[in-house]
């Protein structure tokens, strides 16, 4: 890569950032934070006015009409984004820090929270439009720039880690389920059998981020999540078997992240390497996700 395109490149990874980048940074994610914020809010509690009237439906009430494996229960999944707006109130004003280090950290992850802002926007709009399929679209192509994101900056402070990565990670990857199975329609009992076999990719993905990374924001996230989803099955499928796969996997997920938590709260740590070199010791002591950032 040259360095006159690594320096254009708005995802390059920067040890520093200009001024204007600076300022750039903050204005477009005020812009893009808002616009979900808003968005998200008006639509819990409002429907669409343009497009087909059959079509338009709040956020919630698409969830409810359209009652697949994956549906959740609106409560608990609204609690999850407003606290997740909170996190990222934090994060927008670590933009505006006078330390320096907490203003290079926000500004190494500010163009993929942006995109992930857009694209967030992007779902809104198709899903309580019932453009379920484009909408999944916008949630693979937001899932690959969110991923792209953790892999590159895993190291980042708590502060700016679960807001701004973890979070949206955590829910992007349900709700690719979530709205996937609203878009192919999930209603038969050989969908119902998938949906019981697929649920449990939501363990792996945690479990994978638990043990590789030992990421317990990661753990806490996806644990919530799919909470809302064994809550939602409960109240409507009690005989089914859905909301019995998502309550121990939400289980397993709290309980393995317990594991990486508390051993960290008394200073020490669980390592699922066996390397025990001093150089790999003093890596985990630098464990970014629990040290006191």
């Amino acid at each position: 890569m040259s360095p006159s395109f690594a320096q254009a490149n708005p995802f390059a990874r920067r040890d520093t950032h200009p001024i204007q980048a600076i300022w750039t940074y903050k204005i477009c994610t005020i812009i893009s934070w808002l616009l979900v914020v808003v968005v998200t809010f008006y639509y819990n509690f409002h429907a669409p006015q343009d497009d087909k009237h059959s079509w338009r439906h709040t956020i919630w009430e698409q969830n409810k009409i359209h009652h697949t494996p994956f549906a959740m229960n609106a409560f608990i999944a609204s609690f999850y984004w407003l606290f997740l707006f909170i996190l990222q109130i934090g994060y927008v004003l670590h933009l505006f820090s006078d330390e320096a280090e907490h203003v290079s950290a926000a500004a190494s992850v500010g163009s993929h929270f942006i995109v992930n802002n857009l694209f967030q926007f992007a779902f809104v709009m198709l899903f309580v439009r019932s453009h379920f399929i484009w909408a999944e679209i916008m949630l693979i192509i937001n899932f690959i720039n969110l991923s792209s994101l953790y892999f590159r900056h895993s190291t980042t402070p708590r502060f700016i880690h679960m807001p701004a990565t973890s979070g949206p990670l955590a829910w992007i990857f349900v709700a690719l389920y979530w709205n996937g199975a609203i878009a192919v329609g999930a209603h038969n009992l050989a969908a119902r059998i998938v949906a019981n076999v697929a649920i449990w990719g939501i363990l792996v993905y945690g479990l994978f981020f638990l043990a590789v990374y030992k990421d317990y924001t990661m753990g806490f996230a996806l644990s919530i999540i799919t909470a809302a989803i064994g809550v939602g099955q409960f109240f409507t499928k009690v005989f089914a078997l859905q909301w019995i796969f998502a309550f121990a996997i939400m289980g397993t997920l709290f309980l393995a992240t317990l594991v990486i938590v508390i051993p960290g709260i008394f200073g020490k740590e669980i390592s699922f390497r066996r390397d025990s070199s001093p150089l790999a010791s003093e890596d985990r002591e630098r464990a970014p996700l629990l040290d006191n950032n």
